[in-house]
């Protein structure tokens, strides 16, 4: 397994919120406030100058890969851009996952992998002899990147992570977001995460054996059951392509519909309501002018900022 980061990001791969620490996210939070700085001035940037980075991407995606894209540009870099390498790599000749890894880290200084397959991150890292793997997602199992921005947007609103009370609602059993984020979280001590979910979304019962020794873990299946004023809302889309029953996810795409209604009923006046995005139809657009509603404001842009730092850090340029 990768090691921990232990105050050190340079040369690490990058695979889950289990290698962090407090001290691990407040050095990267540090950084990313100064790529904020530079970003927002759109100030030159050569911090990655000379550096390459494959994005090398198996599943669709438009914010992780546009926002890696941007980080690195963002700094100086360049970036090989593999997208679908099932049909436009030499994956379609049949060459194996790990050659397809050995290859790219010859020609640039880190890959970012995205793959449907559970533990393909770790894989990777494995194959690979001379340069990280930043995972960007590993099928339902875990999105490092997303929880590192989304509790960096948590911190930069309450100034902590701990003692915080949160609502995590849709697909709790799938959602690879939702597996990272509940990692990051169980780093700090008294948080407390409703978990509003259907009965066939639940959270496996072994990931909630394993997280309730760190939170403290109420499920729901009931919009009644939502507590008020919570800290944090993040909320989830019913994700179509973790179903193979399609009658299934049918049933249970639209269980649960964030309305302005339901916003003034039980969010409080300091709710940060969050989406890790793309959103289907399980946020009613009324909400997106709700002043507490970042997903399509912090929350996406601190995804460049985070980035941005963390390719900094892992490839040993600030």
């Amino acid at each position: 397994m990768v090691g921990k980061i232990n105050g050190n990001f340079i040369g690490k791969d990058i695979i889950s919120l289990d290698q962090f620490s407090p001290k691990d996210l407040k050095i990267l939070f540090h950084h990313t406030l100064k790529m904020k700085k530079i970003a927002s001035t759109a100030s030159a940037s050569k911090i990655l100058s000379g550096n390459i980075v494959t994005l090398l991407f198996y599943e669709p995606s438009s914010r992780t890969f546009g926002s890696f894209s941007a980080a690195i540009k963002q700094l100086g870099g360049q970036t090989i851009e593999i997208i679908n390498p099932q049909k436009f790599s030499s994956v379609a000749k049949g060459e194996t996952f790990e050659d397809t890894i050995r290859v790219f880290e010859a020609y640039s200084d880190t890959i970012v992998l995205r793959h449907p397959q559970v533990g393909s991150a770790q894989k990777a890292a494995d194959a690979a002899f001379f340069v990280p793997i930043i995972s960007a997602g590993d099928g339902i199992g875990e999105h490092p990147t997303q929880a590192l921005l989304d509790l960096y947007t948590i911190y930069e609103k309450f100034k902590r992570l701990d003692n915080l009370k949160f609502l995590f609602a849709g697909d709790i059993l799938y959602g690879r977001t939702v597996h990272s984020l509940l990692r990051g979280l169980s780093l700090f001590k008294n948080n407390a995460v409703f978990l509003l979910s259907p009965k066939q979304l639940k959270l496996s019962r072994k990931d909630l054996e394993y997280f309730s020794k760190k939170i403290n873990l109420i499920e729901i299946d009931k919009e009644k059951g939502v507590p008020k004023n919570a800290d944090v809302w993040y909320w989830t889309r019913i994700q179509k392509e973790r179903f193979g029953n399609k009658s299934l996810y049918l049933k249970v795409k639209n269980k649960y519909i964030l309305t302005p209604k339901l916003v003034n009923k039980y969010a409080g006046r300091n709710t940060l309501i969050m989406h890790p995005l793309p959103r289907i139809n399980e946020i009613e657009k009324d909400v997106d002018d709700d002043p507490r509603a970042v997903y399509l404001r912090s929350q996406i842009r601190n995804g460049m900022y985070v980035r941005m730092a963390l390719l900094g850090l892992v490839l040993g340029k600030i």
